[in-house]
């Protein structure tokens, strides 16, 4: 349950910090001020995809353990 919960709360950052990063990159023309932030929010969205992910697999072997 937490690693689901985690998860999703990552993507939802990581998707939020993404759309700031796209805020920033059309409102200036410099590569360094917007690149970082979207690299961030790279990292962030695949953390959160990973920790659900990892619940996932959890899950299907609490499962499988049950019956």
């Amino acid at each position: 349950m937490i690693y689901a919960v985690s998860g999703l709360t990552l993507i939802g950052l990581g998707l939020s910090v993404m759309g700031e990063a796209l805020i920033v990159k059309y409102e200036s023309e410099s590569l360094g001020e917007w690149f970082w932030i979207g690299t961030l929010a790279l990292v962030i969205v695949n953390a959160g995809i990973a920790l659900f992910g990892k619940a996932v697999v959890l899950r299907v072997k609490l499962d499988q353990a049950s019956d």
